[in-house]
């Protein structure tokens, strides 16, 4: 009994099937690395074939981490860059540029010019001080780097530090979204109480409520925050951010602090008594131009039936703006914003299915936003086709990624900084890009090390791995598992000599099966990858009921009625035994049966069993020619000729071949496990039968092309 339980299991279980798995994602792992797409595990390599949501962060990301300030704003003036350093080129000193911007002008440029080299946290690479400004290297974020290259452009930062030097600092981070430094002034000195210059830089939205005036341009001098003022300040916000600009509030103001410098409760003091009553000095308009690659890869992944949202720490409307240029918003019309969602939270009152409902596809939520929304509000959010995600944190980023994990949508998400990590972590893929930062590297999945549009080829490979580990299980189960149970079943039920050895069932799965597996690896899309939606990785499995129909019940059945009448066939003319003797011989089959003695009938069956091994293997030629194509004839894919050119299928069929021949006539195998040389003919008789499987699945492709719609195409794998 135990033995018969044993022979079971080894024939029904592919003992090759993890190996070619494992090999499949390898080698398509490597594949993925030429493509400069580098995963981390080989799981994340046929996830990525599901992905239908894509959550991208801006900087770095979509845009090339380039910054540049293009404009500068005050309450009451806006100057293109472009003109000021127009009339700076026309001075000698460039101290002097800034008294020629206006006269009634020079106070707020020059309070701006001071704040940008102050409230910085970049530096200037010493070892490039001979190059022109735009070409010095800088070490700090690029928001800084932008800012500390334009003031550098009108006047040196060494005097004006040594003139104010930094006395506390607290440094930007993505949730205060602002820096503060405070700075001993000459001008402050006289003062009766240590009076200190607070300069503060960061998101207009998040200081403009903590502002109660600012610096007129106009009238060079300090004018009360009115609302008139503060509609005019975020009219110039709005039309910087609709640039696609990066909007940056510079404010100051003076500050005696109560608590010693340096002392425990100094920080505490400056975040609660000294960030109010700030002075609005001016603004920065900072463009980060998008990669060049980034439009054609949110055209292609949307073509693929992929979603492609922008999640950022930026404005809103900026965001809007970028997403905009590179595809992420495709209408003419503006996107819906929170009140939309607000206004149709009764329309979806018992809709099971929120995308039914006729809206714009088109959505631009803030990231404050997000808390007020609620479950019912979420199912309506999730089915936008385009969506920006503006002024976020980490923890609203990983939000976003859960709720439409929650709605049943395999998630990726892009980032580059600290701040993306959790997002990144929480994703069904993590990408990280390689230039960023270490946290994001450790928490991604997947490592775009060069080109964003890397991301297009990862998620082809990973649809096409897919379909291939699909081919290769295919492959494997007609003999490694069908054809390999049948033979124990009719030993155990009905009394035949095991017509195939548990050693040859093993040589077939781990061996000459794999190799020739291997090569359906090499297979080319048979079509275009990304012209098809993702699969649902909830609902289609790797493994299927169109599958085990195709490996058991079509090719299954055609290989083992045929190695079984190769079997029968050789004990008929070899030891002129009928297969209606064979049955139901049990006990019966030992010394005297048919006349022959013991040793004889051990030979005969021993060679039967390899006749019925090397039939298999032939025969998985023919069914390795139909599995490699779903739907295409082989006449119109076929293995020679491009695109689909697969020679590694005949070097991989000539390696089972020399398996097969190397475990049949070596006469230290046949003495150790018990195998025999077969006689010549049973080397040729296989082929028409390998040919008649690929008949008859090419027979069922052409029902399949004939009928879409029929029974046949219906259960097609």
């Amino acid at each position: 009994m135990l033995n018969n339980v044993m022979g079971c299991v080894v024939a029904f279980i592919p003992e090759g099937m993890p190996i070619g798995v494992a090999l499949t994602l390898m080698m398509v792992a490597r594949r993925m690395k030429a493509a400069n797409v580098l995963p981390k595990g080989l799981s994340t390599v046929e996830t990525l074939g599901c992905v239908n949501v894509i959550c991208s962060d801006k900087t770095g990301t979509l845009t090339e981490n380039r910054m540049t300030v293009v404009s500068v704003g005050f309450v009451d003036h806006y100057i293109p860059l472009s003109e000021i350093l127009e009339r700076a080129a026309t001075n000698e000193k460039l101290q002097s540029a800034s008294s020629d911007v206006s006269l009634t002008g020079k106070k707020a440029f020059e309070k701006l010019h001071l704040a940008a080299h102050l409230c910085n946290d970049a530096t200037l690479d010493p070892v490039t001080k001979d190059l022109p400004i735009p070409e010095r290297k800088v070490q700090g974020n690029a928001t800084d780097a932008a800012v500390l290259r334009f003031a550098e452009t009108f006047q040196p930062g060494q005097p004006l530090h040594e003139k104010y030097p930094k006395t506390f600092q607290i440094p930007f981070n993505s949730k205060n979204k602002w820096m503060l430094t405070l700075h001993d002034s000459p001008e402050l000195a006289k003062s009766e109480k240590h009076t200190y210059l607070a300069l503060v830089k960061g998101a207009p939205d998040v200081l403009l409520p903590k502002c109660t005036s600012y610096w007129s341009y106009e009238s060079d001098a300090p004018r009360p925050l009115t609302d008139e003022a503060k509609e005019r300040f975020m009219a110039l916000q709005e039309r910087l951010s609709r640039k696609a600009e990066r909007v940056i509030l510079i404010c100051q103001r003076e500050y005696s602090p109560t608590t010693a410098l340096y002392s425990n409760a100094f920080g505490d003091e400056i975040m609660e008594h000294c960030m109010c009553n700030l002075m609005i000095i001016g603004v920065l308009g900072i463009l980060d131009p998008p990669r060049p690659e980034t439009a054609k890869t949110v055209a292609d992944g949307r073509r693929a039936g992929i979603r492609f949202f922008m999640v950022t720490g930026d404005f809103g409307l900026t965001g809007a703006a970028i997403g905009r240029s590179v595809g992420i918003f495709t209408g003419d019309r503006d996107p819906d914003t929170y009140d939309t969602i607000m206004e149709r939270r009764e329309d979806i009152q018992g809709v099971v299915d929120p995308s039914l409902i006729a809206i714009n596809k088109s959505l631009l939520l803030e990231g404050y936003q997000l808390n007020l929304l609620e479950s019912k509000d979420w199912d309506l959010v999730c089915a936008y086709e385009e969506i920006v995600f503006g002024r976020t944190t980490p923890e609203q980023k990983l939000r976003i990624v859960n709720e439409f994990k929650n709605r049943g949508n395999a998630v990726a998400v892009t980032g580059d900084g600290v701040n993306d990590a959790p997002a990144l972590r929480a994703a069904d893929v993590g990408i990280a890009i390689a230039s960023g930062s270490d946290v994001a590297l450790e928490a991604a999945d997947l490592v775009l090390m060069d080109r964003f549009d890397s991301i297009v080829d990862a998620i082809r490979l990973g649809r096409l791995v897919f379909q291939n580990l699909q081919k290769v299980i295919g492959y494997l189960l007609p003999a490694g598992s069908w054809s390999e149970i049948w033979p124990v079943l009719l030993n155990v039920f009905f009394g035949v000599p095991l017509p195939l050895s548990s050693f040859l069932m093993i040589i077939i799965c781990v061996f000459t099966d794999l190799f020739l597996s291997l090569s359906l690896i090499m297979e080319k899309e048979e079509f275009d990858l990304l012209s098809i939606p993702p699969r649902n990785h909830k609902r289609d499995h790797l493994i299927n009921f169109k599958i085990y129909a195709q490996s058991y019940l079509f090719i299954g059945v055609m290989e083992t009625v045929s190695a079984h009448a190769m079997f029968f066939l050789y004990m008929w003319r070899h030891a002129r035994i009928p297969a209606r003797d064979l049955f139901f011989a049990f006990e019966k089959y030992q010394d005297g049966f048919h006349g022959y003695t013991q040793e004889q009938l051990t030979n005969f069956n021993v060679t039967g069993q390899c006749v019925y091994f090397v039939t298999l293997v032939i025969l998985q030629w023919g069914n390795i020619l139909s599995i490699r194509n779903k739907r295409l004839s082989i006449l119109q894919a076929d293995p020679l000729r491009k695109p689909r050119r697969n020679l590694w299928l005949f070097v991989g069929a000539l390696i089972s071949l020399a398996i097969a021949v190397f475990v049949t006539k070596v006469p230290g195998i046949q003495r150790l496990f018990g195998t025999a040389s077969i006689p010549i003919e049973f080397w040729f008789l296989p082929l028409p039968l390998a040919l008649g499987i690929l008949c008859m699945d090419e027979l069922r492709k052409v029902c399949v092309r004939a009928w879409p719609n029929g029974p046949i195409a219906r259960i097609a794998w």
